[in-house]
């Protein structure tokens, strides 16, 4: 009773010296806003009338507008009309922001005034510290010699600087501009200064998108020197704006990049472009390995998405250059390049695309423009269109079971064709010594058309095929649970072959393909059953499921193979994935299935214990009846060496195996039918906790001749990274190249052929035969993460491929460093590398 009473005391003690209408708890008038009234609890009210206070003590907490007012001792000056707030003081801001500090000296509505030993906590967990602060229009902090951070005090030791803070002479922050300015400031880890700033400013924690200079990007390559970039932004309007990144090259000049983002109603895009007048030229090789004899160099990158209604949508994804070595260069980023080592090109498309439960439809068209100096884009298809349709109906009533609509239709037109060399057996000497042996060469090229010499990769001129394929099957499970599906299915093709004959080497490609009726049909029916029987066990230790799988599909033999030009069934990998596959074996439309084929296998499927399980698969394909369309080799020789051109097929295997939980062991494996020699093998197993995540992996594949691979192809993977401690985390790894040949560094081939043909008229080379642990890459790092800081160091290097034209290792630092709040710096410098085909003179 005694605490209430000076509560309501103080209540309507402060009510009239405040004289601020409405604002005592016990006597506000009707009329005042709920957030205009004031709640006040304290032990003991103090009032003198000597000095005019009156004074609130004991566990104070007063509620006014929205703000929390806690301390030991409250005292309100009636003179100069200030509240003074002692002892333990906190206010609470409506939006959750928490200021404390030893004395507040506030004006009456508690908006403003001078707080010491000030110590703000925002709701994102971003801190400020200062010795004295003054709050002035409620609205604007100043904190003399300020401290910010957006680290946690460590729990153990709170006085221990954080990881980064920002010590400045004055900290103002205007909650009206949403911006905080910092005055002769410096930045600090773990207490030790690092970096002076005399000026910056950024957004605060209620910003999502300010106007204002990004972190800048810096960078150092020997053909352009070093380099600075500082973007900035410009937030036009809520849905959309423009970024402007100048970026001084000390070679090269100043190169300008511009991003634009519109978001609308229904969908996004955004525009890129990027270009410079080069200083140096005589940096880069000249044409046509790079690009020393350009002036102006740039690109323009635009990608969108819409949804024209939730069943609808299109867009794009398109970049162009002025040349192809320009992203590279001048470190670019491209969304639409496809990169691998022996590969990179910007592909760019656009695309319709919609779909129902039932029902598929898409339509794109694409470009390529090779970013290496090996490729020829005059080589490149344009294709336009791609159209894809596919439909299912469930349960017709007529049949039941299921019936699918799949159509296809591809335009393409090429300037050039497309060769590529058959491996050319050799006969050459081992080291001076007499023992020959055999080796390959594939420099003599493939300029014009030969046949049994050149594979065709692309015909010039225009291709066009349509295709609409209609297949039914159903399931049916007898009383004792075989389970029998019946197939049928029917496709036409027809295909529109116009090649270009009169320019860039294709004046003979009537010796390629028959040109003399343009247009051409094919058709192909197909029949077939598949036959399973799972047998279930349960033991002790688990549950198994053995189920033998046959299947027999029966179609008439495939015409006009050498007639069409496959362009998207080039890849053909036989495997336990597409043994069982109805439609067939090839990965695209211009090539189809025929004859009777007969596919067997064996699945076996375990479950132990709670989480352990285990999946294989074993089977095999026959060739029964007809002409077997994988021993015949088209334009490109697809379907020779797949393991599928005998009558017997090679043996596939499948194998996923999980023992307990994070630890996985995946295989597959394609194994000669009469020596069980594995022609195929892809293998890897990987293990992850919270502290330690690792990973092997596998792979070798024989030579296939037939189609110009003519090594075996081997390697070996590793990666891990481990968390050293709940914020450290150190990661590595590294490619073997298990069958890697290389010859030496100032051997050229020709010279090694020449040798090859007569061994005692030419100065015999050095050839180095090194099969195992050739390293292909390495790389490692480490990164430290927490609620405030991500920084992360990598090094990587990759190492020269001799053969493919490279003559020195990339090796390549990467560091990035993100502050939560204030912004991230990243860097990457390649040191002394060289990339294949960049266009940069050796002098770099």
């Amino acid at each position: 009773m005694a605490r209430f009473a000076a509560a309501t005391a103080l209540v309507s003690s402060l009510a009239s010296v405040f004289a601020l209408a409405g604002t005592a708890f016990a006597q506000a008038p009707a009329a005042a806003k709920p957030q205009d009234r004031m709640v006040v609890d304290a032990r003991e009210l103090v009032y003198d009338n000597d000095k005019k206070t009156v004074s609130a003590v004991g566990d104070v907490q007063i509620l006014y507008q929205g703000r929390t007012i806690e301390a030991d001792k409250v005292t309100y000056d009636q003179a100069s009309k200030r509240v003074i707030a002692v002892g333990n003081a906190r206010i609470t801001e409506a939006n959750g922001t928490v200021i404390t500090g030893e004395r507040f000296n506030l004006t009456d509505d508690f908006r403003d005034g001078f707080i010491d030993s000030l110590r703000v906590v925002n709701p994102d967990r971003t801190r400020f510290t200062a010795p004295r602060a003054e709050r002035t229009d409620g609205e604007t902090f100043i904190f003399e010699k300020g401290i910010y951070t957006a680290c946690e005090p460590c729990k153990d030791n709170p006085e221990r600087p954080p990881l980064w803070q920002v010590r400045s002479a004055r900290i103002i922050h205007k909650k009206a501009e949403q911006t905080i300015y910092y005055e002769d400031a410096r930045l600090e880890f773990a207490g030790v200064p690092l970096a002076y700033i005399p000026y910056m400013s950024g957004p605060d924690s209620t910003v999502k998108r300010k106007s204002g200079f990004l972190s800048p990007k810096f960078l150092n390559t020997g053909p352009l020197g070093y380099g600075v970039g500082l973007p900035y932004f410009l937030n036009l309007a809520p849905n959309y704006d423009l970024t402007v990144t100048p970026t001084y090259l000390s070679r090269q000049g100043l190169l300008g990049q511009v991003e634009w983002r519109h978001r609308l109603m229904n969908g996004s895009y955004t525009i890129r472009a990027s270009g410079i007048f080069q200083q140096e030229k005589e940096a880069f090789l000249a044409a046509p390995l790079g690009a020393g004899d350009d002036e102006f160099r740039g690109s323009i990158q635009t990608n969108g998405k819409f949804f024209i209604n939730p069943r609808w949508t299109f867009g794009w994804n398109a970049a162009m250059s002025t040349d192809r070595w320009f992203y590279k260069n001048y470190r670019i980023l491209n969304e639409a390049v496809s990169s691998t080592t022996y590969l990179q090109e910007s592909i760019s498309t656009a695309y319709l695309n919609g779909q129902t439960a039932t029902g598929w439809f898409d339509m794109r068209g694409y470009y390529f423009q090779p970013l290496t100096s090996t490729d020829w884009q005059k080589q490149q298809p344009v294709v336009l269109p791609v159209i894809d349709y596919n439909k299912r109906i469930h349960k017709p009533s007529f049949l039941g079971g299921e019936i699918t609509l799949n159509a296809n239709v591809t335009h393409l037109t090429r300037e050039a064709a497309a060769f590529s060399q058959l491996p050319r057996q050799t006969n050459y000497l081992i080291s001076g010594t007499t023992t020959t042996g055999v080796g390959y060469s594939l420099y003599d090229g493939c300029a014009v058309y030969q046949k049994n010499t050149c594979l065709v990769r692309g015909l010039a001129g225009n291709v066009a095929r349509a295709t609409a394929e209609l297949s039914w099957r159903r399931n049916v499970i007898d009383s004792i649970g075989q389970v029998w599906t019946p197939y049928a299915s029917v496709r036409a093709d027809i295909f529109s072959v116009n090649p270009n004959t009169t320019s860039y080497a294709n004046a003979n490609v009537r010796t390629i393909v028959d040109t003399s009726d343009e247009v051409f049909g094919r058709a192909m029916p197909a029949i077939g059953l598949m036959y399973r029987y799972p047998f279930v066990a349960k033991t002790s230790w688990g549950t198994h499921i053995i189920e033998p799988v046959a299947q027999i599909v029966a179609r008439p033999n495939e015409t006009s193979s050498l007639r069409v030009a496959n362009e998207d069934a080039q890849s053909l990998v036989f495997d336990a994935n597409n043994l069982f596959e109805w439609s067939g074996k090839f990965s695209g439309y211009d090539r189809v299935e025929g004859g009777t084929r007969a596919n067997v296998g064996a699945l076996y499927t375990g479950r132990f214990g709670k989480d352990a399980f285990a999946n294989l698969l074993l089977g095999q394909s026959y060739h029964l009846a007809g002409r077997n369309s994988f021993a015949t080799g088209d334009l490109v020789n697809t379907g020779l060496n797949s393991g599928l051109e005998t009558n017997t097929s090679d043996i596939v295997a499948r194998a996923q195996v999980s023992p307990m939980t994070g630890l996985f062991f995946t295989g597959a494996a394609r194994l000669n039918a009469t020596t069980y020699e594995a022609q195929r093998i892809d293998a890897a197993a990987t293990y992850a906790t919270s502290v330690v995540t690792t990973s092997v992996g596998y792979g070798r594949y024989e030579p296939q001749p037939d189609l110009g691979i003519f090594r075996r192809r081997e390697g070996l993977s590793l990666h891990g990274s481990v968390l050293v401690t709940p914020n450290w985390r150190l990661r590595a790894g590294v490619l073997f190249d298990l069958d890697k040949y290389k010859y030496d560094r100032e051997v050229r081939i020709s010279q090694f052929t020449t040798w090859a043909a007569s061994p005692s008229t030419v100065t015999q080379p050095r050839y180095i035969d090194s099969r195992l642990l050739q390293t292909a890459s390495t790389s490692f790092g480490i990164n430290y993460t927490d609620e405030c800081t991500v920084f992360d160091v990598s090094y990587s290097q990759s190492y020269a491929d001799r053969q493919s034209g490279a003559t020195k290792d990339t090796r390549t630092v990467m560091f990035r460093l993100e502050l939560r709040t204030l912004g991230e710096l990243s860097y990457s410098q390649n040191l002394d590398g060289s990339t294949v085909g960049d266009g940069v003179t050796s002098s770099r």
